[in-house]
């Protein structure tokens, strides 16, 4: 399968430029390919003395590297974005619906929409949520939705990030480099701004505050230097003029969440936590927890204090549930979807994994609690050798997987050793809901640098890009 079988965004089917692309072009034909080089040798050096880096697991050269960044943004149209987003305030709308229910009457199970036993046997299903009311009905207050371009230029979702989804600090510094870098282009086009994420990221968090309290006060919660995406954590906190907090920093006391300062103890109303469930409270779900906040659980669910996103979300972002969306879309909001899923086999089902097992060569397989690119089957560019591994891993546990076509993931032109060559892309707008549903124009865009991989997970060696909206 050849690159010219993918829709290019920058390019049509006939080979010429697509109108949003044309000023940027003209640029591109007048810039020297050494400037370009030397100005992604600045980039580098710059993300490397801010320390914007991405921590990745199992290397043995160290435990950080950089993303690689792109100097050639993604542009997309004012109307094209006005669709996406009409998609995504929807999207998340029904999401939030959903976990508000299953968490307390469950309509949509007892209409046989979604069977029951999908939801309350998944291992991110948490019963000790089941009655507890959350600020505003509001469980995904930050969701990252990762969505692709197939085809002839259809958009599709591939995925729901509602647990704690990461990204959107290099979204914020991949803008601020191409401003700096490249500030001719800025007079060019009218790019709608990004930076103002973390100001409606502390208004959505502050909304979330219990009732009766004015002028909450916002912590975020980290794992620690050594998470993957410690930059961001601290970023954020940074941005939000919050504090940035470890678990042993809290303490809970007579219901209410404290933080220990050097004026002595302050109640916290809101905690941004970038910890999973499993590791919040040792007390309620892993023991041997040395993350989370004994008492935690207790405290938030008798309204001490706000967490976002909340307890339980992972529910519905688990790959199994990911194929009932429309579903959920159409049950809360009597609406068809304005973004559409990608067809999605579920291997639970018997006729669902003979198909896939019969046509392991030409589709995507996913274990159900998988990301990061981790624990999935690329079927057209693995070997015959991993493909038979695989199945066996399938046929042992068929319900822990679900498999799709290979989408033919749309292109865009990318600086790469070679010179200037298509790139597998993929967006991650990240959506805000507090009292409204909100989020900046864009997100982040991730690039598969490798010729032909389809995959553009970081930890899997993606790259970025900066993502321009145009304004008109």
């Amino acid at each position: 399968m050849t690159v010219k079988q993918f829709f290019n965004e920058m390019n049509d089917a006939a080979g010429d430029i697509r109108p949003h692309y044309a000023k940027f072009q003209e640029w591109l034909q007048s810039t020297p390919p050494q400037r370009l080089a030397d100005k992604r040798e600045a980039a580098d050096a710059l993300f490397h003395r801010v320390g914007i880096t991405f921590a990745v697991y199992g290397e043995a050269e160290g435990t950080e590297r950089l993303i690689p960044f792109d100097v050639i943004p993604r542009i997309i149209p004012a109307k094209e974005w006005l669709d996406m987003a009409a998609g995504l305030r929807q999207r998340v709308k029904a999401l939030n619906a959903f976990i508000h229910d299953i968490y307390h009457d469950q309509e949509i199970l007892k209409a046989g929409r979604i069977p029951a036993e999908q939801v309350l046997a998944n291992g991110q299903y948490r019963r000790e949520m089941q009655g507890v009311d959350v600020p505003g009905g509001i469980y995904a207050a930050i969701a990252g939705i990762d969505v692709v371009r197939a085809g002839a230029g259809e958009y599709y979702v591939l995925e729901d990030n509602l647990r704690v989804p990461s990204g959107v600090s290099y979204m914020i510094e991949d803008r601020k480099m191409m401003m700096r870098l490249f500030p001719e282009l800025f007079a060019k086009y009218r790019v709608a701004p990004v930076e103002h994420y973390p100001d409606l990221l502390l208004d959505t968090l502050r909304a979330l505050g219990q009732k009766g309290v004015s002028g909450p006060t916002v912590a975020v919660l980290t794992p620690g230097a050594f998470n993957s995406a410690y930059f961001e954590h601290a970023f954020l906190a940074q941005q939000m003029g919050v504090e940035l907090v470890e678990g042993r920093d809290l303490f809970v006391r007579e219901g209410r969440v404290f933080m220990r300062t050097t004026q002595g103890p302050k109640q916290v109303d809101v905690i941004y936590r970038r910890i999973d469930d499993d590791f919040l409270d040792p007390l309620a779900f892993r023991p041997d927890s040395m993350l989370g906040v004994p008492g935690l659980l207790d405290a938030y669910r008798e309204g001490g204090v706000t967490l976002a996103n909340a307890i339980g979300t992972g529910v519905a972002d688990d790959k199994s549930i990911y194929p009932y969306v429309p579903e959920m879309i159409d049950f809360y909001l009597g609406e068809k979807p304005l973004l559409n899923n990608v067809p999605t086999y579920m291997l639970r089902k018997k006729e669902d994994l003979e198909y896939t097992l019969a046509n392991l060569a030409d589709l995507v397989v996913k274990e159900v609690h998988g990301a990061g690119g981790y624990g999935m089957l690329v079927g057209p560019a693995s070997t015959k050798e991993q493909i038979e591994d695989f199945r066996k891993r399938i046929l042992a546990s068929p319900e822990k997987y679900i498999a799709q076509p290979t989408l033919s993931l749309s292109a865009c032109p990318t600086f790469v050793e070679s010179g200037i060559a298509p790139r597998h892309i993929d967006l991650r707008p990240f959506v805000l809901s507090g009292k409204d549903v909100r989020f900046v124009p864009g997100g982040l865009t991730r690039v598969a640098l490798k010729a032909g991989s389809l995959v553009v997970n970081s930890s899997q060696g993606g790259g970025t890009k900066d993502t321009w909206v145009l304004e008109s």
